[in-house]
């Protein structure tokens, strides 16, 4: 069965020829071009992979992305902005996106993108991960403890290596490979800034498990709980 994408992007030239090169590379492709639509076909059909360009009419894409989280869609988000500043990007990624693309990006960058995104379902299923007081799902991607939070992919498997290797440190190159794997732009900027989310999301969710920063790379720790 092939992979279903939504494209919602209202520059129709761009549209047109994103959607000419998904399905040739054999995505099936449903297009929209302003927000108030695409969120209409979200309702009515099963996507596997969502391309919101943020800066859309009727509803940009981050209102979409809000709407559909809050309502429970996991479906995989990836953001497509004209904004290169990090603000923007922290923006998106807090309303629950997977990952963005500054335009103008490369044809072969943004399949790239697509195809991590596209991962099947079963690298991230089977028993949920737990740690201390943490429990991690991987078919919802959420994380768990006294509240619950949805992760987005990349942070989600950057919790799943840490998880996986509580014994001992995971460096920075290690980490790279792993969750960034043929991503040329990551660097270790992008493992610190990636960590500091999950470092958020830990103390959001009521949990005493925190990520312990080293020269020697990064491992989950609980911190003693307050008497």
């Amino acid at each position: 069965m092939a992979t279903r994408l939504l494209l919602a992007e209202d520059t129709r030239d761009l549209n047109r020829a994103l959607t000419t090169v998904l399905e040739h590379e054999g995505y099936e492709v449903e297009s929209a071009f302003d927000g108030e639509e695409a969120l209409t076909l979200i309702e009515k059909e099963r996507f596997d992979v969502l391309v919101l360009d943020i800066m859309m009419p009727k509803k940009d894409g981050l209102q979409v992305l809000s709407q559909i989280r809050s309502e429970g869609n996991v479906t995989p988000v990836l953001l497509l902005t004209a904004k290169a500043e990090v603000d923007d990007r922290v923006t998106g990624l807090d309303a629950g996106a997977d990952d963005y693309l500054t335009k103008p990006f490369a044809m072969k960058e943004l399949l790239a993108r697509v195809r991590s995104m596209t991962r099947r379902r079963e690298d991230y299923e089977g028993q949920p991960l737990s740690f201390e007081d943490i429990l991690l799902n991987g078919q919802t991607f959420e994380l768990s403890s006294a509240n619950a939070v949805r992760l987005s992919v990349k942070e989600f498997e950057l919790l799943q290596a840490l998880m996986m290797n509580t014994d001992h440190e995971l460096t920075v190159d290690y980490l790279l490979g792993r969750v960034w794997h043929k991503e040329n732009d990551a660097q270790e900027d992008t493992v610190r800034l990636y960590v500091s989310y999950l470092q958020s999301k830990l103390k959001w969710v009521g949990s005493h498990v925190t990520i312990r920063a080293s020269e020697g790379g990064y491992c989950l720790t609980a911190t003693q709980r307050p008497s």
